[in-house]
């Protein structure tokens, strides 16, 4: 987690430090969350300890002007103005979430990395075309960070970034999701951020559903996760963290159609067809190719074990 911290930090303080007292809040919460997350590493905290550290941590956020104010009016124009106790609650809730949203993909090598990668990239870009230039500085920061330790973490991984490292990626999705998409006055200041954050909200909550249904506790590992259900299906560790990528990709594209207009959105719309065809067709062809190649192993095992039993 050091690795992407340092460069998201240092990238950030050198290009965008100066200009906003809601950036240097951001970075403070993104050092307190990486403090927690090394004493998680070293120490194994709590489930309950890590919530009060991180639920102090985005009250903090809050004193910053890092909030919700409001919502889109689905149903006329404007927006709907939060009241001060529903726009604390809602925001505590979006930065505590999302932060352990990223924590729980992080199951298979380059997925929690390699995801947040391409949602930073598309928040960045819906918030440079709307002229939130600051939010789009710091979530290519993001993205860099992420982006440059990903080699390394692809499978077979040398290093990982444990819950130091995913703790923080979750933290500056969700607080520069608010500050760059929550901000708009349109109805998408509501959509993108669940669009582009789709894949881990949906798991986290699919997850929480999951284990109250079964009556156990929300925060108990499983096996039930996005991640974990691919390899179930047959699908190599490889397989499924770019199944993975192909559906956050395909979501953030959703988020940017959504905001662009014109060719623009034309263009978007046939590229994203031709990548996630040629992304599908790889995936089934090398599927296809690995049952070939375990088929004469399966029938050489078998008649190994006839020969045995005679």
């Amino acid at each position: 987690g050091m690795a992407f911290f340092i460069g998201t930090m240092v990238s950030t303080a050198i290009f965008l430090l100066q200009l906003d007292t809601r950036i240097i809040g951001i970075m403070i919460g993104g050092t307190l969350i990486y403090i927690l997350g090394v004493i998680d590493d070293l120490k194994n905290l709590p489930a309950k300890v890590k919530f009060l550290g991180q639920t102090v941590v985005a009250v903090i956020m809050y004193l910053y002007d890092i909030r919700i104010e409001f919502i889109s009016n689905f149903f006329g124009d404007g927006r709907s103005e939060l009241g001060a106790a529903l726009c604390f609650i809602i925001t505590i809730l979006w930065i505590v979430g999302i932060t352990n949203t990223v924590n729980l993909i992080d199951g298979l090598d380059g997925l929690a990395a390699g995801t947040s990668a391409i949602a930073s990239l598309c928040i960045a870009y819906v918030a440079y075309i709307h002229g939130m230039y600051l939010a789009s500085g710091a979530m290519l920061a993001l993205a860099g960070g992420a982006l440059g330790f990903l080699p390394y973490n692809f499978n077979p991984a040398k290093i990982f970034m444990g819950d130091t490292g995913s703790t923080f990626l979750g933290f500056i999705l969700a607080t520069l999701s608010i500050q760059g998409m929550f901000k708009l006055y349109a109805i998408i200041s509501f959509a993108v951020p669940f669009l582009i954050l789709g894949i881990p909200i949906f798991d986290i909550c699919f997850a929480i559903i999951r284990r109250l249904a079964k009556h156990q506790n929300p925060m108990k590992a499983d096996r039930g996760h996005i991640h974990h259900r691919l390899i179930d299906m047959g699908f190599s560790q490889k397989q499924a963290v770019a199944i993975t990528y192909m559906l956050t990709a395909m979501l953030g594209l959703a988020a940017v159609v959504l905001t662009s207009s014109g060719e623009g959105r034309a263009l978007i719309l046939i590229g994203a067809v031709f990548v996630v065809g040629a992304i599908g067709f790889g995936m089934i062809f090398n599927r296809n190719q690995q049952r070939v190649r375990e088929l004469p192993e399966e029938k050489d095992e078998e008649t190994k074990e006839r020969v045995e039993s005679k």
